[in-house]
This record gives C-alpha cells, structure tokens and sequence, in this order.
C-alpha cells in the first residue's frame, strides 16, 4: 500500500472541496436479483431430451418443465440417480424456477412407485375357531 503525503492530501482535500462545490458525485448502483423455487409434485407423462412432462392431481393438464445438464436427479433421501429413472408413469417432484414463459427444473426428485416397492408380508393367518355343539338327551326311567 502507498503512503500519501501532506502534498497529496492537500491535493485529495481540494479535489473533494472542488466536487463538492460543482455538485459531482460519485453514484454507485445495485441490482438486486430474487429467485423463487417452486415444486410440483405428480406423475412423469413425457421425458423428452429437452421437456420432462408432470401430469399432477392439481392440475387438469400436464404441465412441461425444460431441464439442462446442470439439473440434478435424486432419490427421495437425496442420493443421486441417474436420468434414465425418469420414465412415463414414475411418480416425481420438480423443483424449477420460471425463466420468462419457461419454467425450468433445477432438481428432479424420484419416488419409488407402488411397483418398485416390496411387497408387504402376508398377514398372519386368522386362527381358525372350529365351534361344536353337542346337544345330549339322557330319558330316565323309574321304576315301578
């Protein structure tokens, strides 16, 4: 770092005099950008090699999301998978940020569907309760 000397302090103390005076100013200027993401959760209608398409419940039709080699492909406890586990009926959520009219995936979640899920056991079997109803007459005679 260079050390300023008296000459050069005085010359800084008159330009910011001389600034000041003419009303020039230094203006700085920020721009601040926010990025929303949003889910959708619902079943893969169409994986194409640009457009992965969700046909969801809350939604009366599919709805398409662009994805690129930056989006991410996981698991339901976040480890990853790879894209071919996208397929037409696998159940996912999309995370994705609108783009202008796009709305483009950032994260890809895949759920285990109800086929790729093991069986559950078979229940125990109910005891089987057999009733028997005997009915017994006993006549007694008695003698004369």
């Amino acid at each position: 770092m260079k050390k300023l000397n008296c000459l050069h302090v005085v010359a800084l103390g008159a330009f910011l005099a001389t600034a000041s005076a003419t009303g020039a100013y230094c203006q700085t200027t920020s721009e601040t950008t926010t990025s929303s993401t949003t889910t959708s959760a619902g079943t893969v209608s169409d994986f194409t090699p640009s457009v992965i398409t969700v046909r969801s419940e809350s939604s009366s039709s599919p709805v398409s999301y662009s994805y690129s080699k930056t989006t991410t492909y996981v698991d339901e406890s976040g480890n990853p998978v790879s894209q071919e586990t996208v397929r037409s009926g696998a159940p996912v959520t999309v995370y994705y940020t609108q783009d202008g009219s796009r709305m483009m995936a950032s994260k890809v979640v895949v759920h285990k569907s109800v086929t790729e899920m093991a069986p559950a056991p078979a229940p125990d079997p109910a005891p089987v309760i057999q009733q028997e109803k005997k009915t017994t007459t006993t006549t007694t005679t008695s003698g004369q």
